[in-house]
């Protein structure tokens, strides 16, 4: 008997955005058996368009209104009714095979457990294209064993989701990491379907940017993630980079070379994925584009630095509620 697959995602107010996912969505090789979306409350026309996407792709639209990301895919899962749980978000555009790619190892295999698909960006601006090749990782790059899927591109038994608690609804940012260990810790690595790509468009400006990246740290924080890389980002900024400069400024000037070799480990990875991304960009693009990659690391970490100490509080306030989630910090998306 084919297995009975339901793709779950979340939305609030993505209007905009939302016709990208659900048309993807109809041109799938393998169409989904169900899809169920939980609204968090959209007022802009969400769920109007949830609503004449129905009977293309027997759609069913679960209202939470008020719920973050987590209890509204706890939600959508709980409604689902297939075997295989495929999640994805609102605003994304799957590749065809998206779905047929992610759910072929459940079905060769029935003791598989939980699948880890990928995601590239999709982008329409230089800053764009800069922020993708700053920020998101090459499949080349990724260790299967050691990766950890974003919930834009995952899939698992319902029974999975069950046994591991679901996602941790008092998390607001970070939620599907401790979902992702918590699932690995019971089952093991995830299978990795690179070819299950999910295209994602980057934020649009700066002030976006740096908005995602706070509440990512913030996330962090509240979740205990990734202490000792948020401790050598603080000690790079606050203690080596001030002390590099004092060094120059009293000795010799002959220190400040050392901002131009610590420059290829800090942007080198930036600039590669960049080579392999700019296609068609005239010449002054791909400078532009360069020129934004070390801007975007820097306000990056920058955000970062400031989210995870507000994280880091919420978490000692809110310590008597929650459990200790200290992750190893060898794994990595």
């Amino acid at each position: 008997m084919p297995i009975r697959v339901s793709v779950v995602a979340t939305v609030l107010n993505e209007a905009a955005s939302l016709r990208r996912l659900l048309d993807s969505l109809v041109a799938q090789t393998r169409p989904p058996d169900e899809v169920v979306v939980c609204d968090g409350g959209s007022t802009d026309g969400t769920v109007q368009l949830l609503e004449e996407a129905a009977a293309d792709l027997n759609l069913r639209v679960v209202q939470r209104t008020g719920a973050n990301i987590s209890q509204g895919r706890n939600a959508a899962i709980e409604a689902a009714t297939g075997e295989i749980i495929a999640v994805t978000d609102a605003g994304v555009r799957l590749s065809p095979g998206w779905l047929e790619e992610i759910v072929a190892p459940f079905e060769r295999d029935e003791g598989a457990q939980a699948v880890a698909g990928f995601f590239v960006p999709d982008p329409q601006t230089v800053f764009e294209m800069a922020m993708g090749a700053t920020v998101l990782p090459q499949v080349q790059e990724i260790a299967p064993q050691r990766f950890l899927p974003s919930s834009r591109s995952v899939a698992f038994r319902k029974a999975v989701w069950e046994a591991v608690g679901g996602y941790p609804e008092w998390l607001d940012y970070c939620e599907d990491l401790i979902f992702d260990f918590r699932v690995r810790e019971r089952y093991g690595p995830f299978i990795f379907a690179p070819q299950a790509i999910v295209h994602f468009r980057p934020r649009p400006n700066l002030r976006a940017f740096f908005l995602q990246y706070y509440r990512y740290a913030r996330g962090d924080g509240k979740a205990d993630l990734w202490r000792r890389r948020h401790a050598i980002r603080y000690l790079t900024y606050l203690a080596a980079g001030p002390l590099i400069a004092l060094a120059g400024a009293m000795t010799s000037p002959w220190w400040w070379a050392l901002y131009v070799i610590a420059g290829p480990g800090m942007f080198g990875a930036g600039w590669r994925r960049l080579a392999t991304m700019w296609g068609e960009s005239s010449l002054g693009q791909k400078l532009e584009a360069a020129l934004w990659v070390p801007v975007i690391r820097v306000v990056g970490d920058v955000a970062k630095m400031m989210g995870y100490p507000v994280g880091l509080w919420w978490r000692w306030r809110h310590r008597a509620h929650i459990g200790s989630h200290t992750i190893d910090e060898r794994s990595e998306r």
